[in-house]
C-alpha cells in the first residue's frame, strides 16, 4: 500500500537512485525533494539549476513539479514544461532515448509559450535527439535556464 499524508494524498516515500529509479524500502537512496516543497519562482529556478549542475535532472524535475503545484494558474504550463524537460534528461541518463525525445517535445511546447528566456530552454530541448550525450544535454539545458 502506498504511503499517504494526513490529508490522504499519496506520498513518494520509497528511496530512489540518482536517476530517480525506485529502490527497495530501507535502501539509502538519494536525498529527495520533500512532498510539501512549495518554492517561489526564484527558489525553484535556483534549486533546479543546482540539481542540474550536479547532474541530477530527476531532482530538478521534482523542484519544478513542486513549483507547478503551487504556482498561479497562468504559470503552471511553464513549470510543467520544465519538469517534463528534466524527466526527458532523466530518460536519456537511463538509456531511454525514445522516451526522452517525447518529453523534450512536450516540455518545449509548453515553455516556449512564455517567451524569452524560456523560449531558449525550449529550443535547446527541441534540438536534443534520442542519441544525445546525457551529460552534454544536462549542461545545455542548464545553460539555457534563467537564473
Amino acid at each position: 500500500m502506498r504511503d499517504r499524508d494526513p490529508a490522504g494524498r499519496p506520498r513518494s516515500a520509497r528511496p530512489r537512485d540518482a536517476y530517480g529509479r525506485p529502490l527497495p524500502h530501507g535502501s539509502p537512496g538519494m536525498p529527495r525533494v520533500p512532498d510539501d516543497y512549495a518554492p517561489s519562482t526564484e527558489q525553484a529556478l535556483a534549486d533546479g539549476r543546482g540539481f542540474l549542475g550536479e547532474g541530477l535532472p530527476f531532482n530538478a524535475h521534482e523542484v519544478f513539479e513542486g513549483r507547478w503545484k503551487c504556482a498561479p494558474e497562468e504559470e503552471r504550463e511553464l513549470w510543467q514544461g520544465l519538469a517534463q524537460i528534466c524527466v526527458g534528461l532523466t530518460h536519456l541518463q537511463r538509456g531511454n532515448g525514445r522516451g526522452a525525445l517525447t518529453l523534450f517535445g512536450r516540455g518545449a511546447a509548453r515553455v516556449q509559450g512564455y517567451g524569452e528566456p524560456y523560449d531558449a530552454v525550449g529550443r535547446a530541448a527541441s534540438g536534443l535527439s534520442q542519441d544525445s550525450d546525457p551529460a552534454q544535454a544536462v549542461r545545455l539545458i542548464l545553460k539555457a535556464l534563467p537564473g
